[in-house]
């Protein structure tokens, strides 16, 4: 058994570990529970392990799946120069759909954390009459973001600026010592230590400094700054919105809401949003899972029978 397949049957039972086939590429869904859809994207440099504290308690009312990523964890890698924009925001929200559908699901919930809130934010936007309810941790849009970027956000969130310049610069310099730059962002991003599962640190650690997965995360730090914008700006000026109700959590000792008006900003892109601050930094699913589940489920559960 692996390390990867250990940690899965230690921190997530209950799940079954499945390959979903999508144009040729696999991408790794653990799959569990019964009941309606629920999708739910890890960030980086993780894995869908973060869920582990969350994830649990919900199959007994949704089938819950939980994904890695293209370039993330077990799924699979694109190259560099093997496709055009293969970490837009676009792209990987249409294979997750590929891969719900693929599961026996034309419409489901979202959650996200991170980047992967970026891609269920950009599913929203693009696949309304699929994303049921959509939930958000701890993220601005990459629009937002650069438009109100000042010198003090520049400081606390260095690597949107370091992981964004051309191929292969922030790559092969974060080779040069993976691991150390992969604990920066794992434990700079609070006032306080994130008490992460020993086995899921080990699994973030391992997969997040690959090469293949290096490049993953800074190419999507570049479609951030690059394609990820331009499809933002196009939404804004046709007045597009999130049509669903969009629940948008932060951490109140982390830098987001430090930094940006979290309400106005997701009013201006949602018809529907609630907002609630949880008592963590940014990786609010492994520092605060219980105030995340106790919030998130009567959200999931509105308006369904119990």
């Amino acid at each position: 058994m692996s390390m990867c397949e250990a940690a899965d049957a230690k921190l997530l039972p209950g799940f079954e570990r499945r390959f979903v086939e999508i144009d040729g590429n696999s991408i790794l869904a653990l799959i569990g529970g019964t009941g309606p859809g629920l999708l739910m994207l890890h960030g980086d440099p993780q894995t869908h392990l973060c869920w582990h504290g969350i994830a649990p308690r919900l199959l007994d009312r949704f089938t819950v799946v939980l994904t890695d990523l293209r370039g993330r964890g077990e799924s699979h890698k694109p190259a560099p120069g093997q496709t055009p924009h293969p970490f837009a925001k676009r792209t990987m929200a249409a294979e997750q759909v590929a891969v719900m559908r693929d599961l026996g699901f034309e419409r489901f919930s979202l959650v996200g954390h991170d980047r992967g809130a970026r891609v269920a934010r950009r599913m929203a936007l693009d696949h309304p009459h699929v994303v049921e309810r959509l939930c958000v941790m701890d993220i601005v849009p990459a629009l937002d973001f650069y438009e109100n970027a000042t010198a003090e956000i520049a400081q606390d969130y260095f690597y949107f600026f370091f992981l964004t310049q051309p191929f292969p610069q922030p790559d092969r310099l974060i080779e040069g010592h993976a691991e150390a730059f992969q604990r920066q962002i794992l434990f700079g991003l609070g006032d306080t230590p994130v008490p992460y599962d020993g086995d899921a640190l080990a699994v973030y650690l391992e997969r997040s400094t690959d090469p293949r997965s290096i490049f993953a995360m800074c190419e999507c730090f570049r479609a951030g700054y690059g394609i990820d914008r331009e499809h933002d700006a196009a939404d804004r000026e046709a007045g597009r919105k999130i049509v669903c109700p969009t629940l948008v959590l932060w951490g109140e000792q982390g830098v987001t809401g430090r930094h940006f008006d979290l309400r106005a900003i997701w009013d201006s892109w949602c018809q529907d949003a609630r907002f609630s601050p949880m008592p963590s930094g940014h990786f609010i699913p492994e520092e605060a899972p219980d105030e995340a589940f106790a919030t998130l489920l009567p959200f999931l559960m509105e308006g369904r029978t119990a």
